[in-house]
């Protein structure tokens, strides 16, 4: 245990502890299988641990890098559509870029906020957002404000289980990412559940 300590310490201490985390969270944008949430949630609570790395450090890096790729997402589908390469055109992404087109039409605002929270469906809205043509000057006020919103949740998750939790930064990390994934599989479980009720109530 000790010498995974003093190993996140050594994290917290680099130089480029940040650059990575920022890597990831901008990849995120695009590969949902990338830990995005998890690292910025296990850099809060490093922060709070350790102390090396500011706490508004991890927050405004996560955000800008999550700006990053969402916009990264838009440009691609304003530029290319969302029917250019295969992987766009399998059942799920069709499925999932459908239902975000027709939110986007009724509350685009919305959509692109609580979208950034939501691992798939942020990077179909982002998408479907470039494709549909959405304003861009109203894009990137709300996808911004998304992007920092996001980045202080999973970080303060972290900050906040490190403060509570005892028995050192290696467990405040191991917790915080745990719970910040099972948050991330609950909101996945009940929208998918909404969804679910939607379509039977259509039916």
């Amino acid at each position: 245990m000790d010498g995974v300590d003093a190993w996140l310490q050594a994290i917290a201490a680099s130089p480029w502890a940040l650059l990575g985390m920022a890597v990831l969270v901008f990849a995120d944008a695009f590969l949902v299988v990338i830990p995005g949430e998890a690292a910025v949630t296990a850099f809060g609570a490093v922060a709070v641990e350790h102390g090396a790395l500011p706490l508004a450090s991890v927050v405004l890096v996560a955000a800008a890098a999550a700006f990053a790729g969402d916009l990264c997402c838009y440009l691609v589908g304003r530029t290319v559509g969302v029917e250019r390469w295969a992987w766009m055109r399998g059942p799920r992404v069709r499925a999932a870029l459908h239902a975000a087109r027709g939110r986007l039409e009724r509350n685009a605002a919305v959509v692109l906020f609580t979208a950034r929270f939501v691992p798939f469906a942020r990077l179909a809205v982002n998408l479907t957002a470039g494709a549909a043509r959405v304003s861009a000057p109203r894009y990137l006020g709300v996808a911004g404000l998304a992007a920092l919103a996001w980045a202080a949740y999973q970080a303060v998750i972290g900050a906040v289980i490190a403060a509570v939790v005892p028995g050192g930064p290696v467990v405040a990390v191991v917790v915080s990412v745990v719970v910040a994934v099972a948050i991330g599989l609950g909101i996945d479980l009940a929208l998918a559940r909404r969804a679910r009720r939607r379509e039977t109530a259509r039916g």
